[in-house]
């Protein structure tokens, strides 16, 4: 009579399972309870279907903590990763000096309808006050050489000026270019990590699951020899 290597029980006839017999995920976890079992030792198929619900358990554990453990690790990745993490902020406006301000205001100030309405109102003004109130002695009698004189150096100094504000335009649009790279690179990465991680996910959930239906056909084929006996 064959003796059980747990039990340390007589295993009745066609009841023994030879440790090499056994899959080696649950062989392992039978030898962690027991050092000393090797392939040459017996188990009753009882002490066996034991041991296969403990297995499939740990794998059903396991498999749970894993997918746990990949969703920390996704949101690590893309938390801690230099590129992915940067903060994007728009430094040009702290970084102007006083003439690049004005420029921008007085560039602002003459796109506006303020701008053309006070300019007309000006040059309204001008020409009455020479034609009307001081018609007998004008300071700038018609055509208003000085008022063109004003006017030529207005539109001389505003030209510049607007050309200055442009170019700092230029310079934020391309600023604001860069910031869409990066963050379309980021979007980029982050979408290529959580493939990768789905891929192992599914990987390794297909190789869990294989796993699984393997000890289920341990499972019917030790209940045929049970029917078949009978």
């Amino acid at each position: 009579m064959k003796i059980s290597h747990i039990s340390k029980q007589e295993i009745q006839r066609g009841e023994d399972v030879k440790g090499q017999d056994i899959r080696e995920g649950i062989f392992n976890l039978i030898k962690s309870d027991f050092p000393d079992f090797d392939g040459e030792d017996f188990i009753t198929i009882l002490e066996l279907n034991k041991y296969r619900r403990l297995y499939l358990t740990s794998l059903i554990i396991q498999e749970k903590g894993e997918i746990a453990s990949i969703d920390r690790e996704v949101m690590e990745a893309i938390k801690n990763n230099s590129i992915l993490s940067e903060n994007i902020h728009d430094e040009t406006e702290a970084e102007l000096t006083f003439g690049q301000r004005l420029a921008d205001m007085v560039a602002s100030f003459g796109g506006s309808w303020t701008f053309i309405i006070t300019f007309f109102s000006f040059i309204l003004i001008w020409m009455i006050i020479n034609v009307v109130f001081l018609a007998t002695k004008p300071f700038d009698p018609f055509p208003f050489i000085l008022l063109n004189l004003i006017l030529s150096c207005l539109a001389a100094i505003q030209a510049p000026i607007i050309m200055m504000s442009q170019n700092r335009q230029e310079q934020k649009d391309r600023q604001r270019s860069e910031h869409d790279y990066k963050i379309n690179l980021k979007a980029e990465l982050e979408i290529e990590l959580l493939s990768e991680k789905i891929d192992h996910l599914l990987a390794h959930q297909n190789k869990k699951l294989l796993e699984i239906q393997e000890v289920q056909t341990d499972y019917l084929e030790d209940l045929l020899k049970e029917l078949k006996k009978k």
